[in-house]
Parts: structure tokens; sequence; C-alpha cells
């Protein structure tokens, strides 16, 4: 009888213990996560410190998975302010030994400690004075031998049905991989805005883009003058498909905005009317500085859909408009 022709009860139940199971592996890596928590201490310290008082870069290493997770440790302290790459040990035994120089760190990994590809990198990297942070499952082995920082992770078993495949280890690695660049960034008091020069792309770029980079300008505005008719400013609205109009006075500062939502509460009186009569005002407006991540949180909490950006709060002249579909269409909303 093949699984689609099982009785629904047998896949069922088959699902359910596939499914708990799956939640027993994350439980076991997560129970491994809260030991390395609690074993952090003065070695931690010492290591943040050694990684913040290099005139060089950090260089990680580490063979098979570690060596998977020493690669995105280096890319995740890179991205946070603190100069790192990754050196495959077997690529430093044929030249690239060359990689490492004076004032680097060296990170290497090893769950076992006993990686015998990390000898020659770890030899060279003592022969040229260079501090070692050793990070491995033991305190006796080859990487400890050669490290002046020793963080040795918790005994525990692998979340694996044989206790063999590196999952609880790696887990516990990657966390204290980013344990150390996460301490070591908020040591540099790295802000937002550092954050910002170093990742001008991809989503967290977008997320760190400012009003002015997207917000629309000059004439695009779609601004009337306080006493203009009614007429005058759903032409303007219409024109411009904001879906509001910002209302000026005579020096051009704003007054006001009127929405769809103002034309429909004074529909009655719309004929009479002047821009005055109807807009809304003191409304929500943004300063061009403003991330776009902040600017889109203030239109969720509002409500509204576009808000005009001003330089000066107390000149309020408007330079510049943004719209929820300009967040759109950098996937954001």
């Amino acid at each position: 009888m093949g699984a689609a022709e099982l009785p629904r009860r047998v896949v069922a139940a088959a699902t359910t213990d596939v499914a708990a199971y799956g939640r027993e592996v994350i439980s076991t890596e997560a129970s491994s996560l809260a030991l390395l928590a609690n074993s952090l201490g003065e070695e931690f310290s010492e290591a943040v410190a050694t990684i913040l008082d290099l005139r060089g870069r950090v260089i990680t290493t580490g063979i098979g998975k570690s060596g998977h997770i020493a690669s995105k440790v280096a890319a995740t302290l890179a991205s946070t302010g603190t100069p790192a790459t990754f050196v495959h040990p077997a690529e430093a035994a044929h030249g690239d030994l060359g990689m490492l120089m004076a004032g680097d760190g060296l990170i290497a990994m090893s769950n076992s400690g006993q990686t015998a590809e990390l000898q020659p990198i770890l030899t060279h990297a003592t022969r040229l004075g260079l501090p070692v942070i050793g990070i491995a499952g033991r305190a006796d082995c080859l990487v400890m031998r050669h490290a002046d920082v020793k963080l040795v992770m918790p005994r525990v078993d692998e979340a694996c049905p044989a206790n063999l495949a590196p999952t609880s280890s790696t887990a516990m690695m990657m966390a204290l991989g980013d344990a150390l660049a996460m301490t070591a960034m908020r040591a540099r008091g790295m802000s937002r805005a550092g954050f910002e020069e170093l990742h001008p792309g991809g989503t967290i770029g977008r997320r760190l883009m400012r009003v002015a980079a997207i917000m629309h300008r000059g004439d695009t505005m779609p601004l009337v003058a306080a006493n203009a008719s009614m007429r005058d400013v759903i032409v303007t609205m219409t024109a411009r498909s904001f879906g509001m109009a910002g209302v000026v006075d005579a020096n051009g500062a704003l007054m006001g905005v009127i929405t769809d939502g103002d034309l429909r509460r004074h529909l009655d009186s719309l004929l009479e009317a002047t821009a005055a009569d109807v807009m809304t005002r003191d409304p929500v407006w943004i300063a061009p500085g403003t991330l776009v991540e902040d600017a889109l949180d203030i239109l969720n909490q509002h409500k509204i859909t576009a808000m005009f950006a001003v330089e000066d709060p107390h000149a309020r002249y408007p330079v510049g408009i943004v719209h929820v579909h300009d967040f759109l269409r950098l996937g954001l909303a």
C-alpha cells in the first residue's frame, strides 16, 4: 500500500509524530543555547576585548560545518563594524596564509577542537604573534593549545537520532559568533546610520533609506492656496493622484491638508467653500531625513495614506510628499 493509499488516520498520526519530533529537535537545540548563555563569563569578555583591540581584521577559520559558520560569523562581524574575513584552512595551507597579517586576530572554530586541517593556520598565527580566540567543545584539544582566549562550549547531545550530525553544537557555535559580533557592535556604539552605510542594498538597505530618497518634489506636490476654490482643489487632487492636497498660506507654509474624506464630509457645501474652509488643520508631516521604515510606521499609526515632508518644523514649508504606494514599490508596506 503506497503513501497515497494509507488510511487518513494513519497519515494524520504519522504527520503528528513527524511534527512532534521536529519540535523535539528544536527544543534540544534551544536547551543547548540556554546552557551556552549561562556559561558565558570572563573568557567571553576577554574575547570581545581582544576583537575591539585589533588594529587589523578578524580572521575566522574552520572546516566542514564549522567552516560554514565561521564564514557567516565573519560576514556578520564585517557588516556590524568589525573588519573581518574568512580563510579556509585547506586554502591557507596552499598559500592563503598570506591573508594573515600583523594586527589581525584569529577566531578558530571546531567542535572537536582536533581538526588537523587547522594546524597550519594556527601555527602561522602563533608565529606572527596574532591573538587567537578558540571556540571548541573541549578544553584539551589542538585549537585550545594555540588559543589565547578559550571559549569552551558546554558538552551536549546533538539533536540527531544517532548523536552524530552536528546540530546542537553548530547552533551553539553560531549563537556564540553572533554574541561576539553583537557585543562588539554595541561596544563600538554603531548606530543605525552606521548600519545604513554598510547595507546600501537589499531589504535592509531599503529599510534604512531616508524619506528624501523616495519623496515626490516640486511641481509633483499637490499644493493649493488657502483661498482656492474647491473646484480648483479637486482638479489639483485629481491631477496629482495622491488622494490629498496640501493647503499653504501666502508664505508657502503648510496650514492643513484636504483628503478624500474631507471632501465627503463637506459634500453639501463644496461649491461655496474654499480650501481653508474644508482643510484639516495641523496635519501629520515628517522630516525628509526620517528613515522610510519609521515613516511607514507613522502612516500606519495615523491610518493615513500620504503625508508631506517638511524641512523646518517652524517655517513648515513642504519640500516633498510620500504615499503608501512608494513604500509598496520598495517592498516594505
